[in-house]
């Protein structure tokens, strides 16, 4: 299933919401969400609600960032609320493809180390069904 978030003006023009894409796919062993688009102020809240209602109570969640090109303090901010609350549940968020701007503000504000994080989707899969922390990304090292 994919959800296109963006809202609609009365006269059938897209608002100024930035495009978020969110797709859903559940396992029997958790849920992987694909990203694409742009995470900020005009659909962050929209995206908490996306990923709240699809938590599954003790199952990891992996959120496959490949495709989000643009994230500012308001998507990070549900990233962080998401993972806190998967812990406080006895679960885990996984984060996947976090590459470009995303990755910079995620290594900046010191929550790079604080998550999850893996090179691709498949890898994050893996660890969340084995419990097994991320191996070190190339995305994480110092440049």
């Amino acid at each position: 299933m994919h959800v296109l978030i963006a809202c609609l003006s009365g006269g059938g023009r897209q608002s100024a919401a930035s495009p978020l894409t969110l797709g859903c796919h559940t396992m029997d062993d958790g849920v992987l969400i694909t990203a694409s688009g742009e995470a900020d102020i005009t659909n962050a809240s929209r995206l908490e609600t996306y990923l709240r209602r699809r938590m599954l109570p003790g199952k990891p969640m992996v959120l496959d960032l490949t495709l989000l090109t643009f994230m500012d303090s308001n998507g990070l901010r549900v990233i962080e609320r998401l993972h806190t609350s998967c812990s406080k549940e006895g679960s885990a968020l996984h984060l996947a493809g976090v590459r470009g701007m995303p990755a910079r503000l995620l290594q900046i504000t010191g929550l790079w180390d604080l998550l999850n994080v893996h090179d691709s989707a498949a890898d994050a899969v893996h660890a969340a069904r084995s419990g097994a922390p991320p191996a070190q990304s190339c995305a994480s090292s110092a440049v």
